[in-house]
């Protein structure tokens, strides 16, 4: 079920970005744990899911409604997994 969630927010987080990165990202990381409330407002970044047929950590840097920067670990199934 987190794993689903976890793909459910990046894949989320994919339609809402804009293109645009930050090389500047707050100190504080915010775990995402099932449950978790989340005010997304905008996604600032996304990093990059590696190739792996595992699940793995990613983060997401996003704006709240009131404009604070959050940075957000959470897991998501690699890219590496084929059908085929």
């Amino acid at each position: 079920m987190k794993n689903l969630i976890a793909l459910f927010l990046a894949g989320f987080a994919t339609l809402a970005v804009a293109g645009e990165t930050s090389t500047v990202q707050p100190a504080t990381v915010e775990h995402y744990h099932y449950g978790t409330q989340l005010d997304i407002a905008r996604v600032v970044s996304l990093s990059n899911i590696p190739k792996v047929c595992e699940v793995v950590p990613a983060t997401m840097v996003y704006e709240d409604s009131q404009g604070q920067r959050h940075t957000l670990e959470y897991q998501v199934m690699g890219d590496g997994c084929s059908t085929h």
